[in-house]
């Protein structure tokens, strides 16, 4: 059995109401640690956790919200960066010769405000908490549509990649310290977003991963469990694909 070393260690989980993010903060709260569970959603706390309704987006909330955190338990271990949105659509749709639609401006910046501003404005705001405990974790959801791009997300597939420029560079400013900062890419995952999808889509995720299965929420949950954990404390500024082989397979 490997040992985390994360027992009673301290770790926020953002977008932990429902899907990867919920199984992640659980995943964290069976190996012992305090979870502070965050989302602009109404959820509920993991057992010695506690549940904060936070907007990634605005600085004060989530200022407000690791003053909490600090002020409950003293310390901050890990921040997982979980939280996101879809808005799909293609750039421009083109039909009959004339335009039929593309992406608007709400659209794009409704993702990247989630997706990628709030990484950063989560991030920046737990470092100097993890500084002053001497290092810490940092862990970032990007996606595999991040590495290879895909059809009708220009908003989606920028924040993701936008998310592995940023992971690399805070691995770089911030190892000094003794925090490592890595970001998990996951491939199809099975979550209520994607239980309302046509079943035609469903199947054609499954026939594009080569192990022939969508992922389950857990799967991306036990990556970042190890990437915390005792167990990859030389790992640092990397990007692991959790999508059932799906980037070979493209």
């Amino acid at each position: 059995m490997i040992e985390t070393g994360l027992q009673n260690r301290v770790v926020i989980v953002t977008g932990a109401a429902a899907g990867i993010g919920n199984a992640t903060a659980r995943r964290f709260a069976q190996e012992g640690c305090r979870v502070a569970s965050w989302d602009v959603r109404d959820g509920q706390p993991e057992p010695g956790g506690c549940f904060q309704k936070v907007d990634v987006t605005s600085a004060p909330s989530v200022a407000a919200a690791v003053e909490e955190v600090v002020a409950r338990w003293g310390a901050v271990y890990a921040l997982v960066n979980n939280a996101g949105v879809l808005r799909d659509g293609q750039l421009v749709k083109f039909k009959d010769g004339v335009v039929a639609g593309m992406m608007s401006d709400e659209q794009f910046d409704a993702v990247l405000g989630v997706n990628l501003r709030g990484v950063f404005v989560c991030t920046r705001a737990v470092v100097p908490r993890l500084i002053q405990g001497g290092g810490g974790v940092i862990l970032n959801a990007s996606s595999v549509v991040g590495l290879y791009g895909n059809f009708g997300q220009t908003n989606y597939v920028a924040s993701k990649a936008g998310v592995i420029g940023m992971t690399r560079v805070w691995a770089r400013e911030l190892g000094r310290y003794h925090i490592r900062v890595n970001a998990v890419a996951p491939g199809f995952i099975a979550t209520d977003m994607t239980k309302g999808m046509p079943e035609k889509i469903l199947q054609s995720m499954v026939d594009h991963t080569p192990l022939g299965r969508m992922g389950r929420p857990e799967d991306i949950a036990n990556a970042y469990l190890w990437l915390a954990s005792d167990a990859a404390s030389f790992v640092s500024g990397t990007v692991i694909s959790v999508d059932g082989g799906v980037v070979t397979g493209t």
